[in-house]
């Protein structure tokens, strides 16, 4: 069976058996170190004698239905590395993939208590129309497509059962030996980033707060510009529901397949690089969840962006400092870049070494965005950066505070999809404007 025809019945199954998230933190600890040994098989590629066997595939695949089935960090650690390891054979990855939008569902019940416990009498307009197979499942939730009484189509996203406590039992083991969670945070040693990292994934959960980010977004961007954001139905929304105008579209597989045009691909990369890079120098906004189920594509150029529960917010000095960051990195300042990073927190000791270190880390960071002129993002351009992240002897070297070290590594998964869409655009010069219009505006304000 071919790894397509695999992955259409693993949907299929994973939407006819329902899921229970295991919330026991022994029980997690168990499973999940399981699923971490099967994850460094694949990343390490032990199993890939020459690449996708019949044994190999079912092994992957049992893979993501565990993942799936666990949900919190051991899913979004599958959902990272379907994107952003570029050595892994293709069938791996569309079997990873599924792992975006496409994993083990919340049996249809447990969605209708859900519903009615957050919503009151307000579950009630939507339960009357509401789609019993959800049209995504991710990490934190699914989403199933409803109708308003005025007839108005509407994703309704419920949180899975039990998946706060999920994630709170992986953190609280995350710098055990094999844990998953160690995969994800690879400086589990480091308390300050797995703080950090479980502050973020936390407040994934709060989705009262995801509908503000959303709103947020929505104002900034507007109904008809190159990044659309679908509409809040507030009324509707509460910590565990998020319900949202319908607004579909293409996902990155599906705008891929479509054969588009050179500028239909720049169009979609300048959308996506200004939705993320563009968002943090203007707003101080960074949608800090990059995997491609989180978008989708349009004929006209202009993508879809989803999902607002990782929104991690800057105040203007750290935007400005970061720019000064960017500056000093792309003139190759040793004093500069160090300079930038105590401004932004960074503790490590002022030596010769150091700098060197952090000048070589930030240039390998921004290693696609440096060199002017137009070119495509390299599938691997930001690997050998990624790699050396994970140096934790590096990092507590240079104690690069845990809020920039996440946005450095998250930004790793931009890099990945912007490198997949092929676009060809002057990705230094476009950052250096917005850098650029970002001091001229603090300035103004002063």
């Amino acid at each position: 069976m071919g790894s397509m025809g695999r992955r259409d019945k693993m949907v299929d199954a994973f939407r006819r058996a329902g899921s229970v998230v295991p919330t026991g933190q022994v029980e997690r600890l168990l499973k999940t170190g399981r699923s971490a040994v099967g994850m460094a098989g694949v990343m390490l590629g032990e199993r890939w004698g020459g690449g996708g066997s019949e044994r190999t595939l079912d092994a992957v695949a049992s893979l993501v239905t565990q993942l799936g089935e666990l949900k919190g960090v051991a899913m979004k650690a599958g959902q990272m590395l379907s994107f952003l390891d570029p050595t892994l054979p293709e069938e791996a990855r569309n079997l990873l993939a599924l792992l975006q939008m496409q994993a083990p569902a919340t049996p249809l019940e447990q969605v209708q208590a859900t519903l009615t416990t957050e919503l009151g009498i307000g579950a009630a307009e939507l339960l009357r129309t509401l789609d019993p197979v959800p049209v995504a499942v991710a990490s934190i939730g699914q989403v199933h497509k409803a109708k308003l009484a005025d007839g108005t189509l509407v994703a309704v996203k419920v949180q899975h059962a039990g998946v706060r406590e999920a994630l709170l039992a992986d953190f609280r083991t995350a710098s055990s030996a094999g844990s998953v969670a160690s995969l994800l945070v690879p400086q589990a040693n480091m308390p300050g980033f797995v703080a950090e990292a479980r502050e973020v994934f936390v407040r994934e959960c709060d989705f009262a707060w995801e509908a503000r980010q959303q709103q947020r977004y929505g104002e900034l961007f507007g109904a008809k510009g190159p990044v659309r954001i679908p509409t809040v139905e507030a009324r509707l929304c509460s910590p565990r529901v998020l319900t949202t105008h319908w607004l579909p579209g293409p996902p990155l597989h599906q705008a891929l397949a479509s054969n588009p045009s050179q500028q239909l691909r720049n169009d979609w990369g300048l959308a996506l690089f200004q939705a993320y890079v563009g968002t943090l120098y203007a707003h101080g906004l960074f949608h800090a969840d990059p995997h491609p189920g989180n978008y989708a594509f349009l004929q006209d150029g202009s993508i879809i962006l989803y999902d607002f529960g990782c929104v991690r917010e800057f105040d203007r000095a750290a935007v400005l400092h970061f720019s000064d960051l960017a500056d000093a990195t792309r003139r190759a300042d040793e004093d500069g870049v160090f300079a930038a990073l105590k401004a932004l927190g960074a503790g490590g000791a002022d030596t010769v070494d150091n700098r060197r270190l952090a000048l070589t880390l930030l240039q390998r960071f921004w290693g696609p965005m440096l060199k002017p002129g137009e070119r495509a993002i390299p599938s691997d351009g930001a690997m050998e950066a990624q790699r050396m992240m994970q140096d934790k002897r590096s990092m507590a070297r240079l104690g690069i505070p845990p809020a920039m070290l996440f946005l450095l590594r998250i930004r790793f998964g931009l890099y990945a999809v912007l490198a997949r869409l092929g676009s060809v655009l002057d990705w230094s010069a476009l950052e250096q404007t917005w850098a650029r219009e970002a001091r001229g505006g603090a300035k103004a304000r002063n």
